[in-house]
């Protein structure tokens, strides 16, 4: 375990931040790194006491590197971050550093609500190993969370995180979406190098890819329910919930996409919005696993105050992924 060690070592990660040399967020010729492609974000296992489950974190990461994502998402919102210790959501990102493909990129959520506890977040998360952060908005005190107060709250974060990060908007949980003349603002720090937009507007993707078009920066899809529409209008790729579960569906949409395949890439993104729906906006996360303990994952049960499926819910689920074929 990584225990108080890390927090002895915040200040010290914080203070080599400080003077870390810009290029070293870059790669090639100034080139900020590349974020597309799919991307699972990946759940937190607990056992039946609602311990973290390290092991069947383990057995779902050698799973889901049999397919060809670009990398993983750890400690996002299907994480149940808010729901983890900081201790924990260090440990889960070291443990999954340590199993993955280091050729794969590892996304770790270090979303807090005030701008400190976010960069001391991320320095840590990239201690343990992570390649980026995903920063969520900042929400509790919404009203105040205007573009002026997010615009200063991601500067300061990118500006002492030793490594890069990607802005994160999700409107569902936050009751808040990034503004996109913040967005456009934040596009041109060097340090800042893509978005993932789960909102579903794909008008507003399209909008930010268009506004952003000087700048080395890329969009990526929350969901996979938009997904096709996003590479349409620019989005570079996806972090997917449903990749958990059809991940090979997920990535053969992906290859349909960029290589201009629309119509087979419109009848099996039709066969995936169902299920979608219900693994994110109709039953969240206790739908996500429920799903994963049917295709041969370890699922499990959520922390509390999230509840398991009722046998209603659970049959509502099945039909969702049978109707479509996947069951």
């Amino acid at each position: 375990m990584l225990g108080p060690r890390i927090w002895a070592s915040v200040r010290q990660g914080l203070d080599r931040a400080l003077f870390r040399n810009m290029g070293s967020w870059t790669s090639g010729e100034g080139k900020k790194v590349d974020i597309s492609g799919i991307y699972p974000p990946v759940t937190t296992p607990f056992t039946a006491t609602k311990e973290v489950d390290y092991g069947k974190l383990e057995e779902n990461l050698h799973k889901l590197g049999t397919f060809p994502f670009r990398g993983f998402v750890v400690q996002g919102s299907t994480g149940e971050f808010p729901f983890l210790t900081s201790i924990e959501r260090l440990e889960v990102v070291s443990r999954v550093r340590q199993v993955m493909s280091k050729e794969r990129l590892l996304l770790a959520g270090s979303g807090c609500e005030s701008t400190q506890a976010t960069v001391e977040m991320t320095v840590s998360m990239a201690q343990v190993g992570a390649d980026a952060a995903m920063v969520v908005t900042p929400s509790y005190y919404r009203g105040r969370m205007d573009s002026a107060a997010l615009i200063h709250h991601y500067t300061k974060v990118a500006d002492l995180s030793p490594i890069p990060v990607v802005l994160y908007s999700v409107p569902a949980n936050t009751g808040l979406d990034l503004p996109v003349d913040a967005v456009v603002t934040l596009s041109q720090h060097p340090n800042i190098v893509g978005m993932k937009d789960s909102g579903g507007d794909v008008t507003r993707i399209g909008l930010i890819v268009h506004k952003t078009r000087k700048q080395d920066f890329q969009v990526l899809a929350g969901s996979v329910g938009f997904l096709l529409a996003s590479y349409a209008v620019g989005a570079v790729g996806g972090i997917c919930a449903l990749a958990n579960v059809l991940g090979a569906q997920v990535c053969q949409l992906e290859r349909l996409c960029l290589t201009g395949q629309w119509e087979d890439a419109q009848k099996l993104q039709h066969r995936l919005i169902e299920p979608n729906v219900a693994v994110t906006r109709r039953f969240g996360i206790p739908g996500l696993k429920k799903t994963m303990d049917w295709f041969g994952y370890y699922g499990g049960p959520c922390r509390a105050p999230l509840l398991e499926l009722s046998p209603t819910e659970e049959e509502a689920l099945r039909v969702d992924f049978s109707s479509n074929g996947w069951l």
